[in-house]
């Protein structure tokens, strides 16, 4: 048994750094990239001053801005599920044992009930993860390269060597964006010394890193391009690369939009509500998801359980569950066309159906929110 498991913990640290394989090839091109510009270009190959103090200044903002959002999108640790959903042992015994399809699928109703999760499967069951033995959260899936489940997962990215998800998605995007921009400025101040080059003009020494500068720019530009331009519209419409494929599904069936809050609080769901940190790599603070518990576009109710039951009572103020807050018109004038919650204040009058219990918030929809 012991070598078997020295066998088994070796290879477990063999494939641990074969993943950062492609980290270590991107970074080695930063870092050729900033030799190259910096030293080959500005240094030795830039005659005018003026054009090569300007020419510094902004690579030098966006070299740090494109390093800063590849760091963060790296390092951040992914969202995993709390151990409110996980199930007992007890639980977890009973449903292996168990073969036939509907009592299992009622030990997990059982399970999720007081969840905030509405979320389920094809079969209208609770979403469950056989390899963590716990329910899963809305939006969460499981990463076979992390081996765990991730908060609002959109896909694992090898260059990043982590998943894409809940925690570090606004640094993905800004990462991409950054990247982008950096590979657009770099070619469209190279270009010119690499016509020098063809034209037999162009006689320094680093006149090949020049040359191979711009062609690497052009390539990596046009593959950001799309990549940044899709995660733009998955941003506008609240989805995840995931869900674009196989929408989520609710108790009223699948639907692609149902995260849809409108464009504006789309981006604040991704972005955070401090309009002074948006296009910086640090952490969005916003009130719109906690990576559990997301608002919908259509009255789902507070929770539903693996059989389709509206649940009016959840859990509330134990840091996982929160009342699912709804956008409602504003009737502010001089907020025309922008969004509010409705709180407990303005339930005054609104009937409840008897035998219901008071719901924390009642959703009204928005004349401008997607139907």
């Amino acid at each position: 048994m012991a070598p078997n498991l020295n066998i088994r913990h070796s290879c477990y640290w063999c494939i641990q750094i074969l993943k950062w394989i492609p980290v270590v090839f991107i970074v080695t091109i930063i870092m050729w990239s900033y030799y190259a510009y910096v030293l080959q270009l500005c240094l030795f190959t830039v005659d005018n001053v003026v054009e090569k103090v300007l020419y510094l200044i902004v690579y030098h903002v966006l070299f740090a801005m494109f390093t800063w959002s590849y760091w963060q999108t790296i390092f951040t640790e992914i969202g995993r599920v709390p151990k409110t959903f996980q199930l007992t042992p007890m639980d977890v015994e009973k449903l292996e044992k168990e073969e036939n399809e509907e009592n299992q699928r009622r030990i997990l109703d059982r399970v999720s009930r007081d969840l905030p999760v509405m979320c389920q499967t094809a079969a209208r069951g609770a979403r469950y993860c056989e390899k963590c033995c716990h329910i899963k959260p809305d939006r969460s899936h499981h990463c076979s390269a992390c081996g765990t489940c991730v908060l609002k997962m959109d896909h694992h990215c090898p260059w990043v060597n982590n998943c894409v998800a809940f925690t570090n998605y606004k640094f993905f995007v800004l990462f991409l964006g950054y990247s982008l921009l950096y590979c657009l400025f770099v070619a469209a101040t190279t270009v010119q010394y690499f016509i020098k080059f063809w034209r037999n003009e162009l006689t320094e020494p680093g006149r090949f890193h020049i040359l191979f500068l711009f062609f690497m720019a052009i390539m990596f530009a046009i593959s950001l391009a799309s990549l940044f331009c899709y995660h733009c519209y998955l941003v506008s419409v609240n989805r995840t690369t995931l869900e674009s494929f196989r929408a989520p599904i609710f108790h009223t069936g699948p639907d692609k939009d149902g995260f849809n809050l409108g464009h504006y609080n789309n981006f604040i769901a991704v972005f955070g509500e401090n309009k002074n940190h948006w296009f910086l790599p640090l952490l969005p603070s916003t009130s719109l998801a906690d990576g559990v518990v997301y608002p919908t576009r259509t009255p789902q109710g507070n929770c539903y359980n693996s059989m389709g039951n509206t649940q009016t009572s959840c859990a509330i103020g134990d840091g996982i569950s929160f009342p699912q807050r709804m956008i409602a018109e504003d009737q502010d004038d001089l907020l025309i066309g922008r969004q509010r919650w409705v709180d407990d204040g303005e339930l005054e009058g609104v009937q409840i159906p008897e035998g219901s219990s008071r719901p924390s918030a009642i959703p009204r929809c928005n004349s401008n929110d997607p139907v």
